[in-house]
């Protein structure tokens, strides 16, 4: 398989500030092989919180970044990366990763980027990938510092 279909949760929550009414945040995502639409749908609707699933995205895995798949797999808690942008008063995600470089590249470029846990379904297809494709570089042998030569082979 070479994409996994996802839907994303956006949530807004209401806030008790006079300058700003709400904040959003991705909060999860979800495998959307029946339900793939992209049209975002409201899920959860209570006076302090709504919760919005967002269809249409796919994770792809490249081999270059096969390290960053592997990094992630073995962080105590795997995450999905979701960078989003609000569009007028709804959060939408823009884009899904699991490479730890290309969620750092994204905030590096300044952009809204949430980890959100990475569910086992997801986890089990990056980790068939990343056993298939990731090669640790061998460990180099390193030469000590001895900068009073107390270490000096005799010939």
């Amino acid at each position: 398989m070479k994409e996994f279909p996802i839907a994303v949760i956006m949530e807004r929550r209401r806030l008790n500030n006079p300058w700003v009414d709400a904040a959003w945040e991705a909060v999860g995502v979800v495998p959307a092989f029946d339900d793939a639409a992209p049209a975002p749908r409201r899920i959860v609707d209570e006076p302090e919180r709504s919760q919005w699933r967002c269809g249409g995205f796919a994770l792809e895995l490249f081999r270059d970044e096969a390290e960053n798949y592997f990094a992630n797999l073995t962080a105590p808690i795997p995450k999905v990366f979701v960078l989003w942008r609000m569009d007028g008063e709804l959060a939408r995600p823009a884009t899904v990763s699991v490479s730890y470089g290309e969620a750092a590249r994204w905030l590096d470029s300044g952009e809204q980027v949430d980890g959100v846990a990475m569910p086992r379904e997801i986890a089990d297809w990056v980790g068939d990938f990343v056993n298939t494709h990731y090669q640790p570089e061998p460990k180099k042998k390193v030469k000590r510092n001895d900068p009073l030569g107390l270490d000096r082979r005799r010939t």
